[in-house]
């Protein structure tokens, strides 16, 4: 197999409500980096668009830098056509909020009534608007019904393949060193043992090169 062009997404979004506040989520990114990083290691190219980390750029991964859900929509849209392979591990903020103060926000006694608003749906923009022909991996995040709903949201966003991991149980996911993933795939599931990120992240790369035609 000759040279492929990875996309991958990582890490959290920030969605503004005032210059200092936010809304996110805990995303570390680090299942990203480490497919990028994998991705590279195998002698592919690998586009990386992350969200705020903590976390260092693996070696040779060409790095695109946003910080909210419709800067990394740009990002994707800018980058998919050329790609080979996109795989979507960001954990972008579905919501956010209609109205961004541009002073701060000043303590009151009352509550404050923050109203929200859906984010673009960048995983199920790659193939409808963005033109992607490639093989498109997308990740589920779920506490309950974990195959069901990873295999509902294959169909869904269009993807050849889901990770799905259920980021209830302890020790795993959002932050960890280690996560425990099956691969939905439309005609099978895979079920890879808890591992570091990083080999995880090399099944996920093999996984998907697996699906090129």
């Amino acid at each position: 197999m000759g040279r492929m062009k990875f996309l991958v997404t990582a890490g959290p979004t920030r969605e503004p409500i005032d210059p200092v506040r936010y809304i996110t989520n805990r995303s570390s990114g680090k299942m990203g980096y480490a497919v990028a990083g994998a991705a590279r290691h195998e002698g592919h190219e690998a586009v990386l668009i992350s969200g705020p980390t903590a976390l260092d750029v693996p070696p040779g991964v060409d790095f695109i830098h946003v910080e909210t859900a419709q800067q990394m929509y740009d990002a994707v849209r800018d980058m998919a056509r050329d790609a080979d392979v996109a795989i979507m591990c960001a954990a972008v903020a579905d919501y956010r909020p209609v109205h961004v103060s541009h002073q701060k926000l000043k303590k009151s006694e009352g509550r404050i009534l923050l109203e929200l608003e859906r984010t673009p749906d960048i995983l199920a923009s790659t193939r409808a608007e963005f033109g992607f022909n490639g093989v498109l991996v997308g990740f589920a995040a779920e506490t309950q019904h974990l195959i069901s709903n990873a295999r509902e949201k294959l169909l869904r966003k269009g993807c050849d393949m889901i990770v799905a991991n259920d980021v209830s149980l302890p020790g795993i996911g959002f932050g960890s060193a280690e996560n425990e993933v099956t691969l939905v795939l439309p005609d099978r599931e895979i079920q890879l043992p808890r591992e570091s990120k990083e080999w995880l992240a090399m099944r996920i790369v093999e996984q998907a090169l697996a699906l090129l035609p």
